[in-house]
């Protein structure tokens, strides 16, 4: 068993495919119309064939109150690996992305929170 696909509730699929590939460099894998949203899917450009990230639509009342709660708690709804926190950190940064957290070393691992711009806070850790 593999985690084949996970996902994040987003408020606006385009708005969402932009940022997470544009900004983050992931990989559209699939665009598939399902009636008034799609099946949006990105993967990691090193790992095509690996798990993907659901960019889901937030308008069910569950996903909004869940998300609600994890941003108003200051909690990441996911983590993404990266190999130098503080790299990335800068790299993102430069290019306009809202930390929450700056990078934090915590023992044998660092990490960041940023905004995803869709309503999401996102844990970098490496």
């Amino acid at each position: 068993m593999r985690i084949a696909v996970t996902s994040v509730f987003v408020d606006d699929q385009e708005k969402a495919l932009a940022f997470y590939t544009e900004v983050l460099g992931f990989q559209k894998k699939h665009d598939v119309p399902v009636g008034a949203y799609k099946w949006l899917t990105v993967v990691a450009p090193e790992a095509p064939e690996g798990t993907e990230l659901l960019l889901e639509p937030d308008q069910n009342p569950i996903a909004k109150t869940y998300k609600t709660g994890l941003r108003e708690a200051g909690l990441p709804c996911i983590q993404f690996g990266v190999e130098d926190v503080r790299a990335e950190y800068e790299r993102l940064r430069g290019l306009g992305v809202r930390f929450t957290q700056e990078p934090l070393n915590m023992g044998e691992v660092t990490t960041a929170v940023f905004d995803d711009t869709c309503g999401n806070l996102i844990q970098l850790a490496g």
